[in-house]
Parts: C-alpha cells; structure tokens; sequence
C-alpha cells in the first residue's frame, strides 16, 4: 500500500518514519475505601503521543534533518498529518540526532502532542481568520467559500494543487476529515 508522507507545518518527509508509536494518556484518582478496596476516578484524557524513529537517506540528508529541525524551533502548534492515523494539530516536543549525523544519512527521534481541544479550535479559527484576508491587498468576503464534490480517485493533495491551497489549508477548512487521506466519492470539500 503507497501510503502518502507525513506533514507538520511547512515540513513534508521524503519518506515516512520506519517506526512509530501513538498512546493515549488518562489522569486518573485513586480514593482508598475502608477496609482495603480503592475507588479509581477518571480526571479525562490528556494528550496523545506520536512518538517514532526514521532515518534519512542520500545526498542532502542532514539537510533534510536540519530542515525539520528548523520547524522544530518554531514556537507554535500546527497541523500533523500522518499517513495512517487522524490530522490533529499537535505540538513538536521532541527531536533528536541517534547516532552522529553524515551528510547522507541521519537517524532521529520524534515526538508531537496533541493540543486540548479547545487550543485546538481556536487555532484553527485563528488561522481561518488569518487566511481570509489574502495576500493580494484586496478583502476577502469571509462568506466567500468553495466547495468541491470529490470524484473517484481526487485526493486532498490533488485538490490543493488545483484549487492553489496547502493541504494545510483544506484540513483546517474541514474538521470532519480526521484523516486526509481518506476522503470518499460525493464527500463535500471546502476548499476555500
């Protein structure tokens, strides 16, 4: 199966990390009853973790590694898209060189955390907000919208090359595409 790359911001992996790990994290309260028996309570869930390793490999690869260590740097959330799991806008917490870096191959860790929900959608009315206003010099009318009907075979990617948009922008545009890759025939988009 030709799964397609994983994304964080600005930054697309040439190809998709070898390994990787995704948990879920509870708070929970633990109440001691008389008589030795406990009462456990539930606090909510915290955060999910995408933690993983991947290499890479050929000419430019510590370019690359730099590359991603520049959006690493970048103080702020963004949109995570990865191939096989939900699009969530997470924060990268962690990087890390495995081994010493060659100029043809690196080995590194990583790890993004989900951001709360409500951060979640005020980021992304944020960058609705931000996006309305175009880079152009003229004001664009927020009831302004486009909408595509997928066709069988069309993918985000496809529809963000011919609508002239980041696959970014169509995730933020439809919180009810958990996984860009997945999007069905006769499936609503707004592109714009």
């Amino acid at each position: 199966m030709l799964l397609s790359p994983m994304r964080f911001k600005s930054f697309v992996w040439p190809h998709n990390p070898q390994t990787y790990a995704i948990t879920f994290e509870r708070n929970m309260a633990v109440h001691k009853v008389p008589f030795g028996r406990y009462y456990l309570q539930s606090l909510g869930q915290t955060r999910r973790v995408l933690r993983g390793e991947g290499e890479f490999v050929g000419d430019g690869a510590y370019d690359t590694f730099k590359r991603l260590a520049n959006v690493f740097y970048e103080e702020t959330p963004g949109v995570l898209i990865h191939p096989v799991w939900m699009t969530s806008v997470a924060w990268f917490v962690h990087l890390e060189a495995l081994q010493e870096p060659r100029p043809d191959y690196v080995r590194y860790s990583f790890e993004f955390w989900d951001v709360v929900t409500t951060v979640s959608a005020s980021l992304e009315q944020t960058a609705l907000q931000e996006g309305g206003a175009g880079g152009s010099g003229e004001t664009a009318a927020p009831e302004e919208q486009i909408w595509h009907t997928v066709a069988r075979g069309e993918t985000i990617w496809g529809l963000s090359v011919q609508y002239g948009v980041t696959v970014e922008d169509i995730v933020e545009l439809n919180p009810s595409i958990r996984n860009p890759n997945l999007i069905y025939p006769g499936q609503r988009v707004r592109v714009t």
